[in-house]
């Protein structure tokens, strides 16, 4: 890519979350620039100091952190984003997205911006294949999200089934295409 692409990075709840590094890495190698948003569930499984290590900007972890400069911080993300990655995403944050609930950083990013949202769904496979998260799916994709993944394979709980983050290349890969458009 010629240009460098700003995408805002959303990482969310699950054990999935340090695969965000990987993510992180490979998004920069392509050139672009990386903000990181980090939910307080997020912060459970990987430190804002990790992703800004990786990243080289300052994570944003909530919504009412008073700015260096005078600007709503969602607003001003969204407006800055030339494609907002979500990965991983959970039920939870998917589920917002589709009520059109905007109670953390990464939903109000979300709500606000007119740039592409790329998803990459990570969670138990009971939940991915629950009626009420696929349905969630289903109206994000008729409403012009895209999503990569979740693939098979070996998941926290111990089960094997769909569910696990797809690999970040192939997230990076999607995320690619998205920004040629």
């Amino acid at each position: 890519m010629a240009k460098a692409k700003s995408v805002v990075l959303g990482v969310t709840g699950s054990i999935a979350a340090y695969k965000a590094c990987e993510v992180i890495r490979l998004l920069k190698k392509e050139s672009c620039e990386v903000t990181v948003l980090l939910t307080p569930e997020g912060e459970k499984f990987i430190t804002p100091l990790t992703l800004q290590t990786l990243s080289s900007n300052k994570v944003v972890t909530g919504m009412f952190e008073v700015p260096e400069d005078w600007d709503p911080a969602h607003v001003a993300l969204a407006d800055k984003a030339d494609l907002v990655l979500i990965a991983p995403a959970t039920a939870h944050i998917i589920g917002k997205i589709a009520s059109g609930l905007c109670d953390d950083i990464v939903s109000c990013v979300v709500c606000a911006t007119k740039a592409p949202v790329l998803i990459a769904p990570a969670m138990n496979a009971n939940m991915y294949m629950n009626k009420a998260v696929q349905e969630n799916i289903t109206k994000l994709k008729r409403a012009g999200y895209k999503f990569a993944g979740p693939v098979r394979g070996m998941l926290a709980c111990g089960y094997e089934g769909i569910g696990c983050l797809a690999a970040p290349s192939d997230i990076v890969k999607e995320a690619k295409r998205l920004l040629k458009r």
